[in-house]
């Protein structure tokens, strides 16, 4: 694997301009958080996903790259890191246990997604799927009320083809609202049926970028998180819920236009996805080493 040094100054203005882009997300989140204040899309940036936002602003460089200067010592602290001759740098080879069993699954289920064409026609109809018949004080935001009522609401899941191929997703749906999915994801067949049109497949992303922690840049982890949170925005506006009091206008997907406007913003998505989802596998492959062979 070839190595590039940078100077101290040099990685120093990196960790510090990460820092301070993520920082657009974290502090006011912590902020909220201070003050016992819910947010319906942008908690779930920190709660459904287990990164901290102290984590989430430090910076790591990922494999191939030497800090130079006797500031890059403290990274020694962290697991992964180790000290040569021209200052210190991520050593793939501490990619073992449970790192190294997830750069496996990681692999499989971007590689197999990577191959496949973005379905368009799921239309965000899990959230719908996940209040389906329920009473109106059990649903997810309950604080939140729905655009159409809980009857209208139940009236579009009724109407029209559920199509979710997201595990994690379809595992959030209400009891009712199972049978009504065309497809059965279980995490047995996750690699089977994740395609990369699916806009939870891309928020996830960020996911699996930090569960390989420390050997993904923080540059990547941050583009992934940005994308997480900008796929979140539509995920949330075409759902059932009204949340014009936190700014968000509604993607109407229970009309034709709506739906079509869905689909133009999930292939945009899809193609934004597509180059972080190859750098992520380029890094599982480097930390599998001889290993990659036998997965494939």
């Amino acid at each position: 694997m070839n190595t590039s040094v940078l100077a101290e100054p040099e990685w120093q203005a990196r960790e510090q301009a990460h820092a301070q882009r993520m920082r657009e997300w974290t502090v006011p989140h912590q902020e909220r958080r201070a003050r016992g204040e819910k947010h319906p899309v942008l908690d779930f940036l920190f709660t459904y996903y287990s990164y901290r936002p102290a984590h989430l602003e430090r910076w790591q460089p990922g494999p191939g790259v030497t800090l130079a200067g006797p500031a890059a010592r403290r990274f020694l602290e962290r697991p992964g890191f180790a000290e040569t001759a021209e200052g210190v740098t991520l050593d793939p080879s501490a990619c073992t246990g449970r790192r190294a069993r997830t750069a496996e699954f990681v692999l499989r289920l971007l590689s197999a997604t990577a191959t496949r064409a973005p379905r368009l026609s799921c239309f965000g109809l899990h959230e719908w799927a996940m209040v389906y018949r329920e009473p109106a004080a059990s649903v997810r935001h309950a604080q939140v009320p729905l655009r159409l009522g809980s009857a209208g609401t139940d009236a579009v899941v009724e109407a029209m083809d559920i199509r979710c191929g997201h595990f994690d997703a379809f595992r959030f749906f209400t009891d009712p609202a199972r049978p009504r999915n065309t497809l059965a994801p279980t995490r047995e067949n996750q690699a089977d049926l994740e395609q990369p049109g699916c806009l939870h497949a891309n928020m996830d992303l960020f996911k699996w970028a930090y569960k390989l922690d420390p050997f993904v840049p923080a540059e990547l982890v941050g583009d992934c998180f940005a994308l997480a949170a900008d796929i979140r925005e539509l995920d949330m506006r075409a759902s059932p819920y009204d949340l014009a009091a936190y700014g968000y206008s509604p993607v109407r997907v229970e009309t034709a236009e709506g739906r079509a406007a869905y689909a133009r913003a999930q292939a945009a998505f899809a193609r934004r996805a597509e180059p972080l989802r190859a750098r992520l596998i380029g890094i599982c492959r480097i930390l599998l080493g001889d290993r990659v062979a036998a997965l494939e």
